[in-house]
């Protein structure tokens, strides 16, 4: 397994020992995100991207109902005797919420006839998409990991008497 393979796969959250094969299962999710990306900004489809948005969101809200990895555990891992994708670390299903967010937004600046801002998002989702697929590394997870070092590091306030 490449360094960044590794890395990626620490980012999401998983700290059991990383294989090919989990890399893999968890590049299933962002390769099958990004044509859909691909077809609802081909399309304009707000009702994808909707549909989108929803499929993310239940995923992050519940991690035991990730299609994505219902897909995975039951066309590839089972059929080939693999190890199952168990419900996502917290670092996964933010990094899912966030684009479950901006599914939402591009399908009402669809339905709002915002075409423009519908485009500029389109080319930032497809950006993210690619990042992970190509990049390895996932903008989600990335602002998770921050927003968890400046909360853990932030003074906390002590209450005052008056």
């Amino acid at each position: 397994m490449q360094e960044s393979q590794l890395r990626f796969v620490r980012q999401l959250g998983y700290s059991v020992p990383a294989s090919d094969a989990l890399y893999e299962a968890l590049m299933l999710q962002p390769r099958i995100i990004g044509c859909l990306v691909l077809l609802g900004a081909w399309f304009q489809s707000a009702w994808l991207f909707l549909a989108l948005s929803g499929v993310l969101w239940l995923a992050a809200v519940v991690p035991t109902w990730n299609v994505f990895d219902a897909i995975y555990n039951t066309f590839i891992a089972h059929p080939r005797a693999l190890q199952r994708l168990d419900a996502a670390p917290a670092p996964r299903r933010f990094a899912m919420g966030m684009a479950g967010t901006l599914a939402l937004v591009i399908g009402a600046a669809l339905l709002a006839g915002a075409t423009t801002t519908a485009w500029i998002l389109e080319g930032l989702f497809a950006a993210a998409v690619v990042a992970v697929v190509f990049g390895r590394s996932c903008a989600g997870a990335v602002v998770y990991h921050s927003l968890r070092r400046r909360l853990s590091t932030a003074p906390q306030s002590v209450p005052t008497r008056v």
